[in-house]
């Protein structure tokens, strides 16, 4: 039989993963995505989608990738460095660039590709890197890759950051964060992390993937919110979250974007993205900024499902989209999940290693799609199943 050493070797892991209540499986979707699906013949309210703003399955947006798919195809054949780059490409990085208020942008097929592309295109053994602990994967795999030294300093832990800035003696320094944390909510302290950057001559990256089209008077993120885009080194923003497609892109100096160009190996080594996203993120752009009421919606539904969680006793801040319900062991969420699915909310157990150890959770999502009747759909939910007892 193929594979039958590999098989052994996976069975024999796989049984271990269910043993703790880690093993991992995928459910298609029998529906576009939205904050009401499909799945397995289910209609559910959906709590577990990053489409915040509800412009996935946007007729403006399907539009603009129907359109391009009609002048350009689907595939693009080749990495942007060989044939694979279109009018599309550049387009959507001007936009991005206006909209970020940046010098420049340059597009990846993903935040995993950007991130773990940036990091050791810019630093590299003799450099020190500096992460928060609670970062996302992406920059954890980003920083291993540099071969710089990583410091991982406590989460949002500024003193301890001055402390190790203070006491490394690299080439370069290159400090890197997320703006929202994806599993928590929780908003970085950004200001005092400039601070410190600029007192120890340190670069900063920041990973705006869960802030962007969420905060900022135009939906740029928290460096936008804060008035810090001129003192962010980096950028890094998701075309598939907000924004509703696929791909991301980092803002940040030309001569960076250059230096990007010619190192960073997804970006390098990647068939480009298809023309037809480029075109579908260009209009999700064009939506964040020019029809604000969504972000205003979403708002909403954000203040009025932190008010009904904190009446349920339990701990919630009005900063992102994002609302952990943390429940302990793997066992306990999944149950949780379960049950909640059966009162037709979808929220997905989030388990260890996406979360540290002993800290399994559901993981709340909102949208601007979400009506309050889905919030209190959901609220009833958890009243009634009582996770947060015991």
């Amino acid at each position: 039989m193929s594979g039958g050493v590999t098989a052994a070797w996976a069975r024999a892991d796989l049984e271990a993963l269910s043993a703790r209540g880690l093993r991992r499986y995928v459910e298609p979707l029998d529906s576009p995505q939205g904050p009401v699906v499909r799945l397995g013949g289910e209609t559910l309210v959906n709590f577990s989608s990053n489409d915040y703003l509800g412009l996935a399955s946007s007729a403006p947006v399907r539009e603009a990738a129907r359109l391009a798919v009609e002048h350009l195809g689907l595939g693009t054949g080749a990495s942007r460095l060989v044939v694979g780059d279109t009018p599309a490409h550049h387009r959507l990085e001007a936009r991005l660039a206006a909209f970020e208020r940046a010098e420049a942008v340059l597009l990846f097929n993903s935040g995993y590709a950007a991130n773990t592309g940036i990091l050791p295109a810019l630093v590299g053994p003799e450099d020190a890197v500096f992460s928060d602990a609670l970062n996302h994967a992406s920059l954890v795999d980003g920083c291993r890759l540099s071969r710089a030294r990583v410091v991982v300093y406590p989460h949002a832990d500024v003193a301890a950051l001055r402390d190790a800035l203070a006491r490394t003696e690299a080439r370069r320094k290159l400090v890197v964060t997320d703006t929202v944390f994806s599993m928590d909510g929780d908003v970085a302290p950004l200001a005092e992390l400039v601070e410190a950057c600029e007192a120890h001559g340190a670069a900063l990256m920041v990973d705006e993937a869960h802030a962007t089209g969420v905060l900022g008077a135009r939906g740029a993120g928290l460096c936008e919110e804060l008035g810090l885009e001129d003192r962010v080194d980096l950028r890094m923003g998701t075309l598939s979250k907000s924004l509703g497609g696929m791909g991301a892109y980092v803002a940040t100096s030309r001569a960076v974007v250059d230096l990007l160009i010619s190192r960073a190996r997804p970006f390098i080594f990647s068939t480009a993205l298809p023309a037809a996203l480029c075109a579908a993120a260009e209009a999700a752009v064009d939506m964040v900024e020019g029809v604000p009421e969504l972000r205003a919606q979403l708002w909403r539904n954000i203040r009025r499902f932190a008010e009904g969680l904190r009446a349920l006793g339990l701990p919630a801040e009005s900063r992102s989209a994002i609302f952990p319900v943390v429940l302990g062991e793997p066992e306990r969420a999944l149950d949780a999940a379960r049950r909640l699915r059966e009162r037709g909310i979808l929220v997905k157990a989030i388990r260890p290693p996406t979360v540290p150890e002993g800290t399994s959770r559901l993981r709340f999502c909102l949208s601007a799609g979400h009506t309050l009747g889905h919030l209190d759909l959901a609220l009833d939910a958890l009243r009634a199943v009582g996770v947060f007892h015991g």
